[in-house]
């Protein structure tokens, strides 16, 4: 016998039917989110979350809004002048 055809006694304790044709509501994913000790960067993984509470076709815009943040901090971190020291400038 299939899962489909099994009668309300096969059922797991606790099933909850729910219509095939309504999507599930969006819900976070539970994905911990551990600081970096960078700000800037910390608050672009913070935005993350805004993701929990959008359906599936949301993520995308958060996702990349967070990869252009990020890839900008990256590009910063070129800008700054190195450190003086056996790798920095020589003078």
């Amino acid at each position: 016998m299939s899962d489909s055809m099994a009668g309300p006694a096969e059922r797991e304790p606790g099933a909850v039917d729910i219509p095939v044709d309504e999507p599930a509501a969006p819900r976070p994913l539970g994905v911990e989110r551990v600081p970096t000790g960078d700000a800037g960067v910390d608050a672009w993984l913070a935005r993350l979350a805004d993701a929990d509470h959008l359906p599936a076709d949301g993520h995308a815009e958060v996702y990349e809004d967070v990869h252009r943040g990020l890839r900008d901090a990256l590009t910063a971190l070129d800008a700054r002048p190195a450190p003086p020291g056996p790798h920095g400038p020589r003078g």
